[in-house]
């Protein structure tokens, strides 16, 4: 697993952990995500080490999720989840900061510290 920061410098706690990170020298990473998603292999990774399934890292109050008619009790296998999110990154869960095999969600910001 990469050092990485997997940030939309649109969304204000994404912008805010990544400064947390830059203050304390934390060298990573910056993926664009929206741009380059991550595969399905590193969203089942970021799943392992957060101990959570794919929907539970999903912005189900995205619009996006409405409007492709998706409903978190909807059943669908957890390779469903990832391919709803690889083909709308706007869906995951913002930032997701890999560092040293660990993982963490910046929300709040100083919960990345955790994993440093």
């Amino acid at each position: 697993m990469r050092n990485a920061i997997f940030h939309n410098p649109r969304c204000s706690k994404s912008r805010q952990t990544l400064a947390l990170l830059e203050e304390r020298g934390v060298e990573l990473e910056t993926v664009f995500y929206l741009e380059t998603p991550p595969s399905a292999d590193e969203l089942a990774e970021i799943c392992r080490g957060l101990g959570v399934t794919p929907l539970q890292i999903m912005r189900t109050k995205e619009a996006r999720f409405a409007e492709l008619g998706l409903s978190p009790s909807d059943v669908r296998s957890d390779g469903e989840w990832m391919a709803l999110m690889i083909s709308n990154p706007i869906l995951i869960e913002r930032p997701i900061v890999t560092y040293k095999g660990r993982v963490a969600v910046g929300r709040p910001p100083e919960s990345v510290l955790a994993i440093l």
